[in-house]
């Protein structure tokens, strides 16, 4: 009994006694949440996004201090490059210390003697690579994924996102259940095949608010079912092609549109003329063998103006306030055109023209 009473505390010692184990429990749990977001937040940045810490190097172009900067060109394939040969041609004689290759494919392919007929294109796909749905958000996933690859190489101070052959959709809609992410008014439309400089290629990777928004709400709508045109009238069809508004939604967002021209560097006639049916899906002429010669690539490369046909107005090409041609690339081109043009000497290398064929 003595011994036990000796144990016993008064009431006030043993309240005190009890606050602080209290206290001290409620520290140590705030700490192990500490820990745990600390963890978390770790294993997202290492493990979900390895690909896109070297975004976070911001190089101003003006400041650049290495030996050159360089052009970085992006290609999103769907397999193999059908026109590496016209390519080959392009880069040939180029000193490539000036430009740099990245190629998007399907997961596994490997670019070299056996899959393509030009050395500049050998194991320059990446390894991260994702697959891609035509007119999904997974297209904007993939160019992600080239802008983040080309940012680890600090001298890429320009990047110009190309293809092999696409498709293209006219019949596109904003959705209200992208507010208040993403708000009407900064709703915006262009073309995917786009130049960047190093610093709005900064924003693409980093971005992880609207990004997500465009996964979830803009999507390709099914083809219409003849049998079941009652759907159509009952319910408005949605059709978003998340590619041709990503880019340019997000830079507005981020109060950069001042910064952008609004015209592609990449040229494309559409088909016009097409029926009324077939008008919701709009393909772009395709040249070939005939429509490919020498009048009519000379023709795209005196386009020194583009007429914005909605606003009935006329924007000249210019830079350093001088006229220059509108586009540096054409689309799209068979095989057989292809040919024509190296056949006839219609296309020199980089650094010889200004203009090629994708």
């Amino acid at each position: 009994m003595p011994r036990k009473a000796q144990l016993q505390l008064p009431a006030s010692r043993r309240g005190g006694v009890w606050f602080r184990w209290k206290l001290i429990t409620a520290l140590s749990a705030a700490l192990c949440i500490l820990v745990l977001i600390s963890l978390h937040r770790h294993s997202r940045s290492s493990v979900t996004l390895p690909s896109l810490s070297a975004a976070r190097s911001r190089i101003p172009l003006g400041k650049y201090s290495g030996d050159r900067p360089k052009i970085s060109f992006l290609f999103l394939a769907r397999r193999d490059l059908p026109l590496d040969f016209l390519w080959d041609r392009f880069f040939k004689g180029s000193d490539q210390r000036n430009f740099s290759i990245y190629v998007h494919s399907i997961p596994g392919f490997v670019f070299d003697e056996g899959t393509t007929r030009s050395h500049f294109f050998h194991n320059r796909q990446l390894k991260n690579s994702i697959e891609v749905v035509w007119g999904e958000s997974s297209m904007i996933a993939a160019e992600r994924l080239l802008l983040a690859s080309a940012l680890e190489d600090p001298s890429n101070q320009r990047f110009v996102l190309l293809s092999d052959s696409f498709l293209d959709s006219k019949d596109q809609r904003y959705t209200m259940k992208m507010f208040p992410v993403i708000p009407k008014e900064k709703w915006r439309k262009g073309s995917q095949w786009i130049s960047l400089i190093r610093s709005h290629a900064e924003v693409i990777v980093n971005d992880d608010t609207v990004f997500p928004v465009f996964q979830k709400f803009c999507k390709r709508s099914l083809p219409l079912d003849p049998r079941k045109k009652w759907l159509y009238l009952k319910h408005r069809r949605h059709n978003c092609i998340p590619d041709e508004h990503y880019v340019q939604t997000l830079l507005t967002m981020r109060g950069l549109e001042s910064e952008m021209e609004r015209r592609t560097v990449t040229y494309t006639t559409w088909n016009l003329s097409a029926k009324k049916a077939e008008a919701k899906s709009w393909h772009p002429l395709t040249f070939t063998s005939d429509n490919s010669g020498p009048e009519e690539l000379q023709g795209i490369k005196k386009i020194n103006h583009v007429y914005y046909e909605s606003e009935y107005r006329t924007e000249w090409c210019r830079a350093d306030s001088k006229p220059v041609p509108c586009f540096l690339f054409a689309r799209k081109f068979t095989r057989g055109a292809a040919m024509r043009l190296l056949s006839e000497g219609l296309v020199e290398s980089s650094t010889d023209t200004t203009t090629t064929t994708l």
